[in-house]
């Protein structure tokens, strides 16, 4: 088996990488990443791109159909990856999160290649009062980053093809990574209790949110990459996580202070309500991916996170300024010259 994937340098990737080495020892493991992030290692004490048998270097929006040929599997990771970075590139995001997806699936598919997966997000359901969302409910997204998702699964869900392509609508990311991000809510939380004693919640707490640990996306990613048509249809978009973590921003906050002794929790009860609430169903994730379920708890989660911070000797209370948010570092590039506002590296 031979499986490139797109991306892999980020908050992901070296999870996806390590998880792939150990469940596929003989694979043949590629990445190919535009670096944006290479440099933000945390903690690791190895470049988690070792694990891989080759690393290439590019952006994916010149990935040539002809790089593609010989691949069993391409996974698709590479993205702009949250709202404030979509706010702020929003033509970029549409282009790298849509249009490029899609040309890259094409070519895929036209290289022979069998499985394509596409690390979508559960943020397609937007403002959704009520009950836990399931596939086959309305779609509401919000943000251009949630727009240029559903958009690419759109655009996927057409194209005539044998590939088999999944495209995983993923819980909201967490947990720690060689190459961690904080500018994720637990993530943030954890941070905030271990580098400042206290945890500030904007809202009034009330939203929720479906988490999934990065180890947990792994194991998703490695069923898409190989399971068959018969196992959910040529095409399937499916909600990626499991149903007992459905949280309430307050409730995060609580499990991160209970885990941290002595965290202060701030909530802002006259705050107005958050629109971005949902809750979502995972039952046809648990049915047709019974092997590949979540394995890591919440508990597990923030220990990790607090192990991680821990070795790094992390204590940044200002860490909102810092290159453990991924918007700063696309800003340090483009002031210092490196990229454009498109998002080209600048020779």
């Amino acid at each position: 088996m031979k499986i490139l994937i797109a991306g892999n340098m980020g908050y992901v990737g070296p999870a996806v990488v390590r998880h792939l080495r150990a469940t596929h020892p003989d694979a043949i493991l590629h990445g190919f990443d535009n670096a944006y992030f290479a440099h933000c290692l945390t903690g690791s004490v190895t470049l988690p791109e070792r694990a891989l048998d080759e690393q290439f270097y590019g952006d994916v929006r010149t990935l040539s159909a002809d790089r593609l040929i010989g691949y069993d599997a391409v996974v698709e990771l590479a993205a702009i990856s949250n709202d404030p970075m979509g706010n702020q590139f929003e033509a970029v995001t549409f282009d790298i999160n849509q249009g490029c997806v899609v040309s890259i699936a094409k070519a895929a598919a036209a290289a022979g290649v069998k499985n394509f997966v596409f690390a979508s997000s559960c943020s397609v359901y937007g403002i959704a009062a009520g009950g836990p969302r399931s596939e086959t409910d309305p779609l509401n997204p919000i943000t251009a980053y949630a727009k240029s998702k559903i958009g690419a699964e759109g655009e996927l869900s057409e194209l005539e093809t044998d590939m088999v392509i999944t495209s995983l609508r993923f819980a909201t990311a967490c947990g720690m990574s060689d190459r961690l991000r904080l500018d994720l809510v637990l993530n943030d939380f954890v941070a905030c209790a271990l580098s400042q004693g206290e945890i500030t919640v904007l809202s009034d707490g009330s939203p929720w949110r479906p988490l999934i640990d990065v180890a947990d996306m792994a194991r998703a990613i490695d069923w898409a990459a190989t399971r068959s048509a018969d196992n959910g249809g040529q095409y399937l978009a499916i909600n990626a996580g499991s149903n007992d973590r459905n949280y309430q921003v307050r409730d995060l906050a609580k499990a991160v202070s209970e885990a941290v002794p002595g965290t202060k929790v701030s909530i802002n009860l006259d705050a107005p309500a958050d629109s971005r609430s949902y809750q979502v169903c995972f039952d046809l994730y648990k049915s047709l991916a019974p092997n590949h379920q979540p394995q890591v708890n919440l508990k597990q989660s923030i220990e990790n996170l607090i192990e991680g911070l821990t070795r790094m000797n992390f204590k940044d209370a200002q860490f909102r300024n810092s290159e453990l948010m991924r918007l700063k570092v696309l800003q340090g590039h483009i002031s210092q010259n490196r990229l454009n506002m498109a998002l080209e590296w600048q020779s």
